[in-house]
């Protein structure tokens, strides 16, 4: 039996982990932590989860809740984390973080788009990037993974097979990409209140979205040279569920819809949850909504050669929670797809 510890539990996140893992027979989440509701039920903050887990709300003690689990999962802001994590790991705990503090190789990209100083540097070397499909072998044997962020894994993922076949340039990727309000966390800042974002559409951190490093990391690393990418995230009025429109200039004139289809295809074959849709059908985020699953299509558009990519995925689950369980199964030599093969919730 895995001993688990979520930390940051009740955000929307931490709640997503909850809920995937609650009825689990081969996990025990042994500690929730939320100072915010320290001693309270977690069936009281979140009352769907009544009569399956009702485990109280731990206060964030290390020495304490260390002693209750082996593996932890953070979902913490940037800049929280470096404070907790060394501390677990110090302790012989594994750990999967959700902030973007060991997400970056070079920490001074870190420190220039976040702003901050990083008080952990030497932990960047050793965090493995949370992406399955591209880190698996090196998610077994980690002691920190650093979970994407949802924008970065609808993107890399959609754009990765191109690029790695060379079908594509490095240069002149544009993206656009719409998250649902989600994304934002669980706080009640006013951006992100019901009356701002109703039968509302808006784009926001154009050209500065700290998320452009972190697709550009790592596609620089899948095309072997130097990627710079235009990104513009948008805010839609849903609860959850992403979708990106990535537009690639193709390296040479004629290749069809269907060739590009196939290599996708080849590339994923052995992906259960990348999910290649047959020529002429597009993503939509109700397709994925609840589930661990990312769409992708691809289309050529020989006008102006280019090769537009549609990925769509839930932000709460492949853009975060569901992604972060996949890591988790693989550090503990659990069948990887187990507990997240439910399809999406649809309606």
């Amino acid at each position: 039996m895995l001993k688990l510890g979520i930390i940051g539990a009740t955000g929307y996140v931490g709640a997503e982990v909850v809920r995937l893992l609650s009825l689990r027979k081969d996990i025990e989440i042994t500690t929730v932590v939320s100072n915010s509701f320290v001693g309270q039920p977690f069936s009281s903050v979140y009352p769907s989860l009544r009569g399956l887990f009702d485990k109280p709300c731990d206060a964030l003690d290390i020495e304490q809740i260390a002693q209750k689990a082996d593996f932890f999962i953070t979902a913490l802001p940037h800049g929280v984390s470096t404070g907790v994590i060394p501390a677990l790991l110090a302790k012989g705990k594994r750990v999967i973080d959700h902030s973007a503090d060991f997400r970056f190789r070079d920490v001074k990209v870190y420190e220039k788009w976040y702003k901050a100083s990083h008080p952990a540097p030497e932990l960047n070397s050793e965090a493995v990037y949370g992406l399955p499909e591209l880190y698996r072998d090196k998610i077994k044997a980690a002691k920190l993974v650093a979970d994407p962020g949802c924008y970065p894994t609808c993107c890399i993922l959609g754009i990765a097979p191109a690029l790695s076949k060379k079908l594509i340039s490095p240069q002149g990727i544009i993206i656009d990409a719409v998250s649902g309000i989600s994304g934002a966390g669980r706080k009640s800042e006013l951006p992100y209140s019901f009356c701002e974002n109703d039968d509302n559409f808006k784009a926001y951190g154009v050209a500065n979205h700290r998320h452009t490093p972190e697709i550009e990391q790592e596609l620089t690393a899948i095309a072997g040279e130097e990627v710079i990418i235009s990104f513009t995230p948008h805010l839609a009025p849903m609860k959850r569920g992403m979708l990106a429109t990535s537009y690639l200039t193709l390296t040479e004139k004629g290749l069809t819809t269907q060739e590009a289809n196939e290599l996708y295809k080849e590339y994923y074959k052995d992906e259960t949850f990348v999910r290649v849709l047959p020529v002429g059908q597009l993503p939509e985020t109700k397709f994925v909504t609840g589930s661990n699953y990312i769409d992708i299509s691809v289309t050529v558009d020989p006008r102006t050669n280019r090769l537009v990519v549609v990925s769509a995925l839930d932000n709460l689950g492949k853009g975060s929670a569901s992604q972060a369980v996949q890591s988790l199964n693989i550090m503990a030599g659990f069948n990887e797809t187990e507990g997240l093969l439910a399809p999406a919730l649809y309606l």
